[in-house]
């Protein structure tokens, strides 16, 4: 346990949360579970969180501040656009990876206001930023010429918003990453110009 002697009690309880309730689930998972796996006391656990779903809150809020500015730094870089595309491609798939199943069917079923909430960040947030994106990658000449750039961005948004949730996931044999990944490909791999293809390609595999 040396190595969380500088971590205080909260920090530990919600970096464990999110390690246990993204991989596991959130329903199987239970705060007693939690205080024997870090040597907390029931009390002080609840003192911090006097519920689960207080913890799923302050966990799921502050990842999406995470992805906010982890998305900006992509945004505001001098890169290329094409390798812009290329690293939000595959931060999104890592990140997405991390959020198994049964952690999204759960957080939908038990929780509906925060699915909500996270729903509502994914898609102002996060997929109007990509929209903005291919806005400027069609400016940058990037996309093929008979492409036409809201085509693409609709095309985008519905697919992950149709694709990418916990009712087809629960259907299905792929993850939320190969999911993404996939729709990345398919959307942007035939978007883009033949040499913006290559560098797009070059750029996935240096960020994996």
């Amino acid at each position: 346990m040396s190595e969380f002697i500088d971590i205080d009690p909260k920090t530990r309880i919600i970096d464990h949360a999110e390690e246990k309730f993204l991989q596991h689930g959130f329903n199987k998972v239970t705060l007693d579970e939690m205080s024997s796996d870090l040597g907390i006391s029931k009390k002080t656990m609840y003192k911090f969180f006097p519920s689960k779903e207080e913890l799923l809150r302050t966990m799921m809020r502050l990842l999406m501040k995470k992805v906010e500015r982890d998305m900006k730094v992509i945004f505001e870089t001098e890169q290329p656009t094409v390798q812009k595309l290329g690293n939000l491609m595959m931060y999104i798939g890592k990140f997405a990876g991390r959020f198994s199943k049964p952690f999204q069917i759960d957080i939908q079923r038990f929780t509906p206001t925060l699915w909500n909430e996270v729903d509502k960040f994914r898609n102002e947030t996060i997929l109007l930023r990509v929209g903005k994106m291919i806005q400027e990658a069609k400016q940058e000449g990037i996309f093929r010429e008979d492409v036409n750039e809201q085509v693409v961005m609709m095309m985008f948004i519905n697919s992950v918003q149709s694709i990418v949730n916990p009712e087809v996931l629960s259907r299905n044999s792929f993850s939320p990453r190969e999911a993404l990944y996939t729709i990345f490909h398919v959307i942007f791999e035939g978007s883009l110009t033949e040499e913006a293809r290559k560098e797009f390609k070059k750029y996935e595999i240096l960020t994996d």
